[in-house]
């Protein structure tokens, strides 16, 4: 899959959670390897999630991203994780 086939797709918890919108992809400078996907935060997961009001981007850690091809369905980018573990793979981006 090609990078600019991933900007743009939404999102989803394992709970059917709608969490955003990919914004850009983190490469680990290192490995060459993707270490996060940028993500816009919808303003009502921002809400449920963090308690304002705002969408705002966050970095969401690419282990949270099902394998292969269970990572990716016809609405957009599948989680293996739930809305309630979304606060350990979520953190703010790097400057």
């Amino acid at each position: 899959m090609k990078i600019d086939a991933v900007i743009g797709k939404y999102i989803f918890a394992q709970d059917d959670f709608f969490l955003g919108k990919i914004k850009n992809i983190v490469l680990d400078p290192h490995g060459w390897k993707v270490s996060h996907l940028e993500v816009e935060i919808d303003k009502d997961a921002a809400k449920e999630l963090f308690g304002t009001k705002k969408s705002f981007l966050n970095n969401l850690a690419i282990s949270a991203v099902k394998d292969g091809e269970r990572g990716v369905s016809d609405r957009g980018i599948e989680l293996q994780v739930t809305k309630g573990q979304l606060n350990i793979y979520l953190r703010p981006p790097s400057q």
